[in-house]
């Protein structure tokens, strides 16, 4: 094995058995299912599939959950195993630090997506085996929330690195984490819909749809949201998708730059520091 996939697979075994890991890929699977059996109930009422009820609710249940299990997972990454001394004994291996920053990523990339499978493939199955055959386009819709929620949590594990190797203390870690989940998923939206309130249509639509590309968890609700179909309207979002300018494959590409920005940003600060 090479020393990349030594390290993530030692990182992912240690993680499948931390217990705040457990607890929250089954809070996670827990409110899916509750979502599935709950959220598809006005399906017969709006003519709107059950499935595609459920894509909406998950969405908004990813928005907040796997920001937190992701940055739970980053934030000490770094700063935790050089407050150990374990990562002076990693770097006496013949390891880079760039092997160090990607085996990491890569194992908690899989921790995530294990969370999803578990959480929103039992949700999708429950609803599946209770109700009618969902269709093509609603699995499609089901799949393409699935790959953007472990994008999302993959944008969050970037500054979850990136604030791990900014500081030199894991409690500082955890607040600055804390920090960023709090800013990007509920103090951005509230100071936008302030500002949109406040100057109403002195605010030109590209500056709107500018300022939710600088924040991703914004960026992944229009990318299943905002894309047309019944998962817009069901939504709500109908009006929203046909006013936006950018295709689902940009969404999709600004949600990867988010993930990858972020942990070359971590990986340059690894490099010049003392361990």
């Amino acid at each position: 094995m090479t020393p990349l996939a030594v390290v993530a697979w030692q990182e992912f075994r240690n993680d499948l058995r931390n217990r705040w890991v457990l607890a929250a890929t089954g809070l996670l699977a827990i409110f899916a299912l509750a979502l599935a059996f709950l959220g598809g109930a006005p399906a017969g009422t709006t003519g709107v599939g059950r499935i595609d009820l459920l894509v909406v609710s998950l969405a908004s249940l990813s928005i907040f959950l796997i920001p937190l299990l992701a940055l739970l997972l980053s934030y000490d990454s770094i700063v935790g195993e050089v407050e150990r001394g374990t990562m002076l004994l990693l770097l006496a291996y013949p390891v880079s630090r760039a092997e160090i920053v990607a085996g990491k990523f890569l194992a908690h990339l899989g921790i995530l997506l294990v969370a999803v499978t578990v959480g929103f493939g039992s949700a999708a199955a429950a609803l599946a085996f209770t109700g009618d055959a969902p269709g093509t386009a609603e699995w499609a819709a089901f799949l393409r929330l699935c790959i953007t929620s472990v994008a999302l949590g993959a944008s969050f594990l970037g500054l979850g690195y990136l604030a791990s190797t900014m500081v030199t203390e894991r409690a500082t870690a955890a607040g600055l984490a804390l920090g960023v989940w709090l800013l990007l998923v509920i103090v951005f939206d509230l100071v936008l819909l302030a500002a949109l309130v406040a100057f109403g249509s002195d605010i030109p639509p590209a500056a709107v749809e500018a300022a939710l590309m600088l924040n991703p968890a914004d960026v992944f609700r229009l990318a299943n949201l905002a894309v047309g179909g019944n998962v817009s309207e069901a939504a709500g979002m109908v009006g929203i998708g046909a006013e936006l300018r950018l295709p689902a494959s940009a969404l999709n590409g600004v949600l990867a730059l988010w993930a990858i920005l972020p942990l070359a940003g971590a990986w340059l600060l690894f490099r010049r520091r003392e361990v």
